[in-house]
């Protein structure tokens, strides 16, 4: 059975690490959530969080939204694929709109798992010639 406890390696905390991910300028977004993301080689996703006071003035709400990415990221962390992934949150939410987070969330995993397969094939065809 895998472990859900979220390691410190899971997590992006540097700024150059941060940089890296958002100048590679891979993006998906939903109403409340923007993803942007970069495959990495260390067989396991990283997370990142941004949450501005331009979405939230409220520390205390800013703090809410990103439990919420971190919980939802420590549940479904397995079924990532590998890449280093910067969660922004583009509107403010509470909890009562935490089924939808959580639709949004689940669903940029979807889609994020079928780009990074898409640029692993490329990359293995590349590498057959």
């Amino acid at each position: 059975m895998p472990s859900y406890r979220l390691l410190k390696e899971a997590k992006l905390i540097k700024t150059d690490e941060f940089s890296s991910v958002f100048n590679f300028r891979k993006r998906i977004a939903t109403e409340y959530l923007a993803l942007h993301y970069q495959a990495n080689h260390l067989q396991k996703p990283r997370l990142g969080l941004v949450v501005g006071k331009k979405t939230a003035k409220l520390a205390v709400s800013r703090n809410y939204m990103r439990r919420v990415l971190r919980e939802l990221f420590r549940l479904h962390q397995h079924e990532i694929s590998a890449a280093d992934i910067i969660l922004r949150v583009q509107k403010k939410f509470d909890r009562h709109d935490f089924q939808l987070i959580k639709l949004e969330f689940k669903a940029l995993v979807v889609k994020l798992n079928q780009r990074i397969a898409k640029v692993d094939i490329k990359h293995d065809k590349g590498h057959e010639a």
